[in-house]
């Protein structure tokens, strides 16, 4: 009777394992003790960081690289790349503003024809990955080069210059504005749109990986491709689903960016990509796929908003942020190899 009522106690012990096993398993603990200390660190030099402005600043300046991120991070825990995220940005806004500047037709029309050929390539990365073995880093990097040189040379053959005709006298105009760059005051702090869907984007998609068979497919078609073949996965499927959903999440944000500047440079976005990978890697997920999620990768992009304007605050050379990016990156990974190891350990137990 005696060893029969000592036997619970190991079990409890489980149940409840310590912070070591719980807090640290998790992927997105890394990046959230990184963001504590960069924050405080930020607020004890930076006396201009300390206020509600600079605070909302931030935020946006992380919404627009965490609106993608969050479609990038997905793909990664599906074990794939983009390389193109972040010229089909800029690929989005140019169709819509090209299109409709040369045939004078309303923005919406112009908006929901960019929509339709982000996902187009989309389809097309997904496709080409699946039916061709090639690695994806290789089809969207092909991808990359064919978009940067179709922005710069559509656009220049349309307008004669590099740059995007002004769409703000355009039907249509303020009604898309007020969808993707609206925003509003709180007191003395102006809080743009992107955050808010930045927030509905990333508990979209944390809810999909958590609660929906949509979710397993993504972790079982990145932690190990033949074994979710296997129990019956719809692997192509939900790999092009996935290069659908970043088309769509850059085409959101190159909405935001046309309807906010009226006009966008034909050469921008490149290098964009390797920001959201960043912001992924840094929030936990594993570069070898399987491994993350997306509130990992929004406080990733949260990280990358407060250092890229945090140094600023604090009057330093600018120069400085692709080092800390650099260094912040090395971390992560080892970081995100420790806790998958402690993962295991505790899946094991």
């Amino acid at each position: 009777m005696t060893q029969t009522e000592e036997r619970p106690a190991p079990v409890a012990g489980r149940a409840r394992p310590p912070l070591s096993g719980r807090l640290l398993a998790r992927p997105e603990i890394g990046a959230l003790v990184a963001a504590i200390i960069i924050f405080v660190f930020f607020l004890a030099l930076a006396p201009s960081f300390r206020s509600a402005e600079s605070f909302f600043t931030v935020l946006y300046q992380s919404s627009v690289i965490g609106i993608v991120a969050v479609g990038v991070g997905l793909l990664m825990i599906g074990g794939e790349f983009d390389l193109s995220a972040g010229v089909i940005v800029y690929t989005a806004g140019l169709a819509n503003s090209l299109f409709c500047w040369y045939f004078g037709v309303n923005l919406w029309v112009g908006a929901l024809g960019s929509l339709a050929f982000c996902l187009l390539i989309g389809f097309l990365n997904g496709l080409a990955v699946m039916r061709t073995g090639i690695p994806s880093f290789l089809i969207t990097l092909g991808t990359f080069f064919v978009l940067q040189g179709a922005n710069l040379g559509v656009t220049k053959l349309v307008t004669g210059t590099v740059s995007s005709p002004d769409v703000s006298r355009i039907a249509g105009y303020d009604s898309l504005g007020k969808i993707f760059s609206s925003s509003f005051r709180i007191g003395p702090v102006t809080v743009w749109g992107t955050v808010l869907w930045w927030i509905l984007f990333v508990a979209l998609a944390t809810w999909t990986l958590q609660r929906t068979r949509a979710g397993n497919w993504i972790f079982a078609v990145g932690g190990n491709l033949d074994s979710a073949r296997a129990v019956g996965v719809p692997v192509v499927r939900t790999k092009i689903g996935l290069f659908m959903t970043v088309s769509f999440l850059g085409w959101f944000v190159g909405m935001h960016q046309l309807y906010r500047f009226n006009t966008l440079q034909a050469g921008s976005g490149v290098g964009n990509e390797f920001l959201y990978i960043i912001a992924a890697v840094v929030g936990g997920t594993l570069l070898t796929g399987g491994f993350g999620n997306t509130i990992g990768v929004a406080i990733g992009a949260f990280i990358f908003g407060m250092t890229s304007l945090g140094i600023i605050y604090a009057g330093w050379d600018p120069n400085w942020f692709k080092a800390f990016l650099g260094v912040m990156l090395l971390l992560a990974v080892l970081v995100n190899m420790y806790v998958k190891r402690m993962a295991t350990m505790r899946k094991a137990d």
